[in-house]
This record gives C-alpha cells, structure tokens and sequence, in this order.
C-alpha cells in the first residue's frame, strides 16, 4: 500500500485466491494451520501477558496520518477529501489523533477543517514527521497489560519487507508515547496491524506469505511468532491461510480478506462464498477460512460482502473491482469503503444490519484503493484507559 504514479501493486482481492503459493518455506499443510498454541519459548518466566482490545470495544479516540507531499505528488489532492470525511464522521463518538508532518502542515489542516465546519473540539494535533499514511501498519498497537493499564506496543516496521520509505513511519509508535505519556513496550518482530485479525477471544488470523515472510522475519520460525503473538496480543489459537507472497506490496494483509466481526462470525470476501462466481472449493485457503474454529472448538458463521458492480480503478492498465471488507469500527460510526458504485448500497445495508445501533458512513475511496488501500488500513483504535 502506497502512494506511487509510477509503480504500483495494488492489492487484488480478487485474484489471491486464484493465484497459489508464496514462499516455500511459509506454505504448511493444512492439519497444521488452525491449532492452539501453548506458549513454552521466549522465556515466559515472569513475563507480562498483554490483552489486544477487540476493534469494537470502546475506544478513547482513533489515529490518522494526515496526507502529505513529501514524498510522491498529488497526495494531498487526493487523499485529503478521505481524511475529512473520516474526521467528520469520526467525532460524532469520540476524539481523533492527528499526526502532521510540520507545524506549516498542521496550520493548513486545521483551516481545511474549519473551513468544513468540523467540530474542531475533538480534534487534536501530534507534529512529527512519518513517511507515508499507512497507520494501521506503522503506528502504535494500544493492549492492556496484567494490571490494565495501557500501553503502546512498539513493533517494528520495515515498509512492508523493505518495499518502501519507513525510516520516519517507523518511529510514530515511539514518538506518540513521548508524547502522550502512555508508557511504551519495544518488540523485537516486525508485525503489521493490517495482517492480523482477531475475534476478540483468542482467536487470530493471519497470512503465512505476509507474517511469516524472510523479508520481515527471518530470524523467527512460525512457533516463536506465535509465541510472541501469544504474548503480545492474548491469543492462543492461530488460523493461518497461506496467502500469495508478492502478490501485492503487503503479502497479503489477512484485513482484505476477511473482517472478524466477533467470536462467532466471520465477514469474508466473495471469494470466500460458495454461491459466488469466484468462489473455488479447492483453494486450500478457502478451505481452511471454511473450517476454522475458534477457542471452544465452534465453527464461524460467515456474513459475506459482494464486490462491486463495475470495475471502480484502472492500475498499470487494468480495470478493477472495489471491495468492501476494509472498514472501521468507531464508537458511533462504520467507516465503509464507497466507490460510487451500485453495491455500496448492498454493502452498506449488510453493514448497518450487522451494527443496528451504529451510523453507517460510506466514504469514497477510490483514489486510495488505486494505491492499495482502503479504510482499515489508515486508521488506528486507541481504546480507553480502565484504570481511572
């Protein structure tokens, strides 16, 4: 995911379950795929047990990387009117985190948003430098420790396997922690927030091509992954689909496939349902997605989205489809990526259905999706403080 006129990978939902392999070494049966880990390595003598918040637990604000162009042209044209809508929609239920480049940034954003009559009182403003808007990747992972207290996670980041800029985006998790005050756990991994999915009761989903990738973690086998994940986010039962290795910048984030809604239910692409045109029985990722368990050994129920009507962006000279699963959860509203298409409609109703108490909010977001990316990816949840 990335801004680039002149090279792009977008992130193609609609072929990785056609396309099979990845790295070798990353692809493993599926009996092995779905199973609960019990942590025995890294040293867990003594060692502090983290808890990641599901997504649709309250949350005290969200993070966004406001659009710049300092490094690829015309972001800011493009991208900004996303990042209003975001922000309008988001302070209807809570605060909202604005990282800008520079203090000159930060002066041109604020009137951007007086001008379009956003309540500005809960808005504040972080000014450090970051590479590119990908937040969900780079940015801080908030989890509650032992005592719940929170904390930032800091994992490393190198630009999705060293594909692009990272130098800057790679130290916002330590920079919002000097200057929030929220104490900061440095982890020795590379991990992306966009690979990860979780039920919010112990159960996470991932990408063996992305997670487990020699240009992100070389030096870790799948057992110490999960050992760490273990820790860090609470787990204990991993689902692992193989993904497709440089199918697309990111290796196959596991949040364009699917959106875990809770414990019990799953919100998956197309490609995933048996009724759908694209839909392949013999995938093995299909078949692992179908069989998946979560930790009292119940299967999912599957809310399926459609992709779009009409091919929505034109990449390298080919027209693609829009999805819909990159959405976010806020405390009063669903962020949903729109297209100007006549499923968003369809879409959004599953989506309002699925959250009756929530507004849901549809947001154009073709000129991000042409760069691969849509919603999701460009927000980060911060939840609330427990101890008062």
């Amino acid at each position: 995911m990335f801004k680039s006129k002149s090279a792009i990978i977008l992130l193609s939902l609609f072929c990785f379950m056609l396309i099979l392999g990845g790295c070798a070494s990353a692809t493993v049966s599926e009996a092995t795929l779905t199973k609960t880990n019990e942590i025995d390595s890294i040293d867990t003598v003594e060692q502090v047990q983290y808890t990641f918040p599901h997504e649709d637990l309250e949350h005290e604000g969200t993070w966004l990387q406001w659009p710049h162009d300092k490094n690829f042209e015309d972001v800011i044209y493009d991208y900004e009117p996303i990042w209003i809508e975001m922000t309008r929609a988001l302070v209807k239920g809570e605060n909202v985190h604005l990282i800008v480049y520079d203090e000159t940034e930060k002066e041109r954003v604020e009137s951007v948003l007086e001008n379009e009559h956003i309540d500005l009182t809960r808005i504040d403003f972080f000014v450090f430098p970051y590479d590119d808007v990908w937040i969900r990747d780079n940015g801080p992972i908030f989890a509650y420790d032992e005592n719940d207290a929170l904390v930032i996670q800091d994992w490393k980041y190198n630009g999705w396997g060293n594909k692009m800029p990272y130098e800057y985006s790679d130290v916002v998790p330590t920079k919002i922690s000097e200057a929030t005050g929220i104490p900061k756990i440095d982890i020795d991994m590379i991990m992306e927030g966009g690979a990860l999915e979780l039920d919010g009761k112990g159960t996470l989903f991932s990408t063996l091509s992305c997670v487990n990738n020699d240009n992100r973690t070389p030096e870790f086998n799948l057992d110490e992954i999960e050992a760490y994940l273990s820790r860090y986010y609470g787990v204990t039962n991993f689902v692992w689909l193989n993904g497709v290795a440089g199918m697309d910048i990111t290796d196959a984030h596991i949040d364009g496939m699917i959106k875990v809604l809770d414990e019990n239910t799953i919100i998956a692409a197309p490609e995933f349902d048996p009724t759908h045109e694209d839909y392949d029985g013999e995938d093995p990722d299909v078949q692992i997605l179908e069989n998946a368990k979560n930790v009292d050994g119940r299967p999912y129920d599957f809310v399926y989205m459609p992709s779009t009507k009409k091919n929505v962006v034109k990449v390298d000279g080919e027209w693609m489809k829009g999805s819909y699963l990159n959405s976010y959860i806020g405390n009063a509203v669903i962020l949903i990526p729109n297209y100007h298409d006549e499923n968003d409609a369809v879409a959004n109703a599953i989506m309002q259905e699925l959250f009756p108490d929530k507004e849901i909010v549809g947001i154009d977001v073709r000129n991000l999706y042409v760069d691969g990316g849509m919603i999701h990816c460009v927000t980060q949840q911060q939840p609330i403080s427990i101890i008062k």
